[in-house]
């Protein structure tokens, strides 16, 4: 029995080249979106953030509903008296 002769420095490229790939693979299904998918991603965010700020009560309208509802107060304080 003879044993198999290998070359040691095509055995330590070849495992270098493996263990790349097992890299670039775990980074391709961790980051590995097309750009029309991270496209859609960010305009869905961007909606979704327009459509909440187009909710928010700004200063301005707060204080209007305060001043509204305090003469709303002194309206219904002024029919009961």
């Amino acid at each position: 029995m003879t044993a198999r002769i290998i070359n040691l420095r095509q055995r330590r490229k070849q495992k270098q080249r493996e263990t790349a790939g097992r890299t670039g693979d775990a980074n391709a299904a961790a980051f590995g979106r097309t750009k029309a998918e991270r496209e859609t991603t960010a305009a869905e965010g961007d909606l979704a953030t327009r459509r909440l700020e187009g909710h928010r009560i700004g200063r301005d309208q707060r204080e209007d509903r305060r001043s509204d509802e305090a003469s709303a107060d002194k309206s219904d304080d002024d029919t009961k008296e």
